[in-house]
């Protein structure tokens, strides 16, 4: 039986020693050289022939990712590993799913089968499908989607007394919903009306008898973190106590962590699928778990 071997790829360090645990495997890492004019070199470590390695690289910001990723998977190939996957903890590039407009690039498509070409398989936490029902219907090769629900119970379990689960618009009743079952907590959705990539309305919280229990504002993405400010301000119009802000993947471009940080709230905290100070929920060993057996 091969062995498994985890090759990290730059910014994602924390991650690959979490996984690697978890998954009881060796990790070494793939060296990056940019030169001058905008070009990366890309080199492996020795030791890949007969091996099954596995990538790991989070595809937040993939347009300078990309190139170095699609490098590796060949040169590990081509250097005698038995199989070549990508571990992605963040999966970009999928809310582009269709053509919203006369000549636009369906991206997620065309983003999936580029992967599809230099990997044998995919794990990757929480994609953000819309129009698509699975990762399967995006990739021709086995494509695992790791659910981080079980890891963001069990955080907020052992530190929040009578949670009130809340997604900041539709799309997050998903996630919310798994999350609030398994804490046998309520939970409410908001409505989100996007007029442009920082312009959020949400709407108000509604009736209910949330007497006693801490809100818990739960979103799959935080990338401008509009969104998320907006259902704070619905939350503290209905006089709930500052809520406890969630994310699973925390892109926070631009200001947003400075923005968030600022906002009236118990905290903000993340998954570890891309790197960032926010950081608190492990969910390596979900993806361990998720990666075929070698």
């Amino acid at each position: 039986m091969p062995s498994t071997l985890l090759l990290t790829l730059p910014g994602n360090e924390a991650a690959g020693a979490a996984l690697a645990q978890a998954a009881g495997c060796r990790t070494a890492a793939v060296q990056l050289h940019r030169f001058p004019d905008g070009e990366t070199r890309v080199t492996l470590p020795a030791g890949l022939l007969g091996c099954r390695v596995v990538l790991l690289c989070s595809l937040d910001r993939p347009d300078e990712k990309l190139a170095p990723l699609l490098f590796a998977a060949d040169a590990a190939r081509e250097l005698g590993a038995l199989e070549v996957g990508l571990a992605a903890p963040y999966l970009a590039y999928l809310r582009q799913d269709a053509r919203f407009a006369p000549g636009q690039a369906i991206s997620a498509r065309t983003f999936c089968r580029v992967l599809a070409r230099h990997f044998d398989f995919v794990a990757t936490v929480d994609p953000h499908l819309h129009r698509y029902p699975s990762l399967d219907a995006l990739f021709d090769i086995p494509a695992v989607r790791v659910p981080a629900a079980p890891a963001v119970a069990d955080w907020i379990a052992a530190r929040v007394e009578r949670p009130l689960l809340i997604g900041p618009d539709s799309e997050s009743e998903q996630w919310i919903g798994d999350v609030a079952q398994r804490l046998d907590a309520p939970f409410r959705a908001l409505e989100k009306r996007r007029d442009g990539d920082a312009d959020v309305t949400v709407s108000p919280l509604g009736d209910g008898d949330w007497h006693g229990r801490t809100p818990v504002l739960l979103d799959d993405i935080l990338s401008t973190g509009s969104t998320m400010l907006a259902a704070i301000e619905r939350l503290r119009a209905a006089g709930l106590p500052p809520p406890l802000c969630v994310a699973i993947h925390p892109v926070l471009a631009g200001e947003a962590w400075a923005r968030l940080r600022s906002a009236d709230t118990a905290g903000v905290v993340s998954c570890n699928t891309i790197a960032h100070p926010s950081n608190a929920i492990d969910v390596m060993p979900l993806l361990a778990r998720a990666l075929p057996p070698a």
